[in-house]
């Protein structure tokens, strides 16, 4: 979406002797339970090779791979943060609302949360299929349901799919030319309105971070999200993303300040569905404080509440 150029981020790595290296961390990756290919256990593994201090996982609207990574966690010496992307309906628009340091006795209530969006996942799956049927690609929702390991199928899925089969020449092109919902054949899921779900996590005493939010809107959009957004609990934003050249990096951050959010950022990492991110780095020059994911864990416990 944004044209790419090297964003130069004013932090200093200290490698002489004495003094302690820059550590960073990764507050956005995916694992196979959504459109990842990578199980919760091989994300905590590459953060430990890219000597990560904490790295987040946040599958789309599923939190099944928690308790593996939570498990894996406690024998590594990187922090697993147990997180969420929820989809979340704003005027209209598709927004993404991460959920970070989810505790595991709400994993009950997130689950309830989830299974009606995740009904409508499923009519949105069908109706995609018959269009790219009758548009003439040829695809099985069951045989996709079963590649996935957990049966969990989005779009991200199907345009792999479809650049397998030479359908598409790549898997952004496939979203281009087919699965964006301006071509007519995707016809999105109503989701839970934004601010409601905002609520959801701040009522977990979870932090509530809005990922990636110039993916889905501009300037003047976000400034006229972000009041209720943060009357609602929202903790923080996305500013250092794998997608944002550096132009975007400091216009987010200048809003993240300006409106009293924490600044988040993370990779979106996808293992191979996306061959391009690399944890903890993205396209190479991503780089997350270690303090961040402290400050979103001091504003995840702050206030919360005694019980659900």
């Amino acid at each position: 979406m944004f044209p790419r150029g090297y964003c130069l981020f004013d932090i200093t790595h200290h490698d002489a002797i004495g003094e302690t290296m820059e550590k960073y961390c990764d507050l956005h990756t995916h694992s196979y339970y959504s459109d990842g290919t990578y199980s919760p256990a091989q994300v905590l593994k590459a953060a430990e090779a890219e000597n990560l201090s904490a790295v987040a996982l946040c599958d789309h609207n599923n939190i099944s791979g928690l308790p593996e990574f939570l498990a894996t966690g406690a024998q590594s010496p990187v922090e697993a943060v147990p997180g969420v992307e929820l989809s979340a309906d704003y005027e209209g628009t598709e927004l993404h609302i991460l959920g970070l340091f989810i505790r595991p006795e709400h994993y009950g209530a997130v689950n309830s949360l989830l299974e009606e969006g995740r009904k409508r996942k499923e009519q949105s799956n069908v109706l995609l299929v018959q269009n790219l049927n009758r548009a003439g690609f040829p695809l099985e929702l069951e045989k996709l349901r079963k590649s996935t390991g957990n049966e969990y199928v989005n779009r991200a899925h199907i345009a792999v799919e479809m650049t397998r089969l030479g359908y598409t020449r790549s898997v952004e092109a496939a979203f281009d030319h087919w699965l964006s919902p301006e071509k007519g054949l995707y016809i999105p899921p109503r989701w839970i309105d934004v601010l409601e779900i905002i609520r959801f996590i701040r009522g977990l005493g979870a932090a509530a971070v809005l990922a990636h939010p110039f993916l889905r809107l501009n300037e003047d959009k976000l400034r006229e999200f972000l009041p209720g957004a943060v009357s609602a609990g929202l903790s923080g934003m996305e500013v250092r993303y794998s997608r944002y050249d550096c132009r975007t990096t400091q216009l987010a951050e200048q809003l993240a300040g300006e409106y009293g959010l924490l600044p988040s950022g993370g990779s979106d990492f996808h293992g191979e569905a996306k061959p391009d991110i690399r944890i903890g780095t993205g396209k190479g020059d991503l780089r997350v404080p270690a303090a961040w994911c402290e400050n979103l864990k001091n504003a995840a416990t702050r206030d919360k509440p005694a019980t659900m």
